[in-house]
């Protein structure tokens, strides 16, 4: 789709240039930025002049740049050790995009534009992911990624912020994890999506989202009963009804699916 309001690009070389002016905005890949006419956008700043590496692999952690697409982190040879490795691909299947899509969409994107049913957002929340993020006032925080959704589609992140990076630590990534989603049309966007991971002394963390506003996360020191996962799942906050489920519909799916993430993992 057209940007029509768009009177000015430029491509960002330096982290001063990275200063955004009202109504600019970041470009990575742009495949929601340009799916929507986004009539508030007036700039754009292209962020693939600044030459960072999509994935840095290192012992102690896996960290996935602002531009790296989901194509590229899914190319990323297996690791020895890393068992959580195949929930990228899994979550990328659970997204309503197509492989063309994977080659120009960014992780971090998908994870920034914060919608409930992010699979992205999702993979790496289960894999208790930490982003740092470059402030507009020129700072650096890092924070949880679960900390950064504040509903559907909006975020804790201010203008001019940049999450630069996602790191995720190598203890998350030699967890076992498992994925289940569903949707009212086959083809459709996840009405409710459960990730989870496991660890060999027993802890273990669920995740919800898709059927709540902002990630559910439900923690635990050892490995649950499906039929405690599936009350904790349903007795979370941030339900909610659109055209893609009812909130009664997806608290109950939500639970089923809980519950099946921990027979998995257990």
């Amino acid at each position: 789709m057209d940007l029509s309001t768009v009177a000015s690009y430029r491509r960002a070389t330096t982290r001063r240039e990275l200063a955004l002016a009202p109504g600019e905005r970041f470009l990575a890949g742009g495949t929601w930025l340009f799916s929507e006419p986004n009539r508030d956008i007036t700039g754009l700043v292209d962020l693939a002049g600044m030459g960072w590496p999509g994935l840095e692999v290192s012992r102690d952690r896996l960290a996935i740049g602002a531009t790296c697409t989901i194509a590229e982190l899914l190319a990323l040879p297996p690791h020895v050790g890393w068992a959580a490795q195949p929930l990228f691909a899994d979550a990328a299947n659970a997204l309503l995009a197509s492989f063309k899509i994977w080659n120009e969409a960014t992780v971090v994107g998908n994870i920034c534009r914060s919608f409930s049913a992010a699979a992205m957002l999702a993979a790496c929340v289960t894999l208790d992911a930490d982003a740092v993020i470059w402030t507009a006032a020129g700072d650096e925080r890092i924070v949880p990624v679960a900390s950064l959704p504040t509903g559907n589609g909006t975020t804790t992140l201010a203008h001019g912020d940049l999450v630069r990076e996602v790191r995720i630590g190598a203890d998350a990534l030699r967890a076992r994890t498992a994925l289940r989603k569903i949707a009212l049309a086959e083809l459709g966007r996840s009405g409710a999506v459960v990730t989870g991971r496991a660890h060999q002394d027993g802890r273990t963390v669920i995740v919800v989202t898709a059927a709540t506003l902002t990630p559910t996360v439900l923690r635990y020191a050892a490995p649950p009963a499906p039929a405690q996962v599936a009350d904790d799942a349903r007795a979370a906050d941030g339900y909610y009804t659109d055209a893609l489920g009812a909130e009664d519909w997806r608290r109950h799916v939500a639970g089923v699916l809980a519950a099946e993430v921990a027979e998995e993992l257990a």
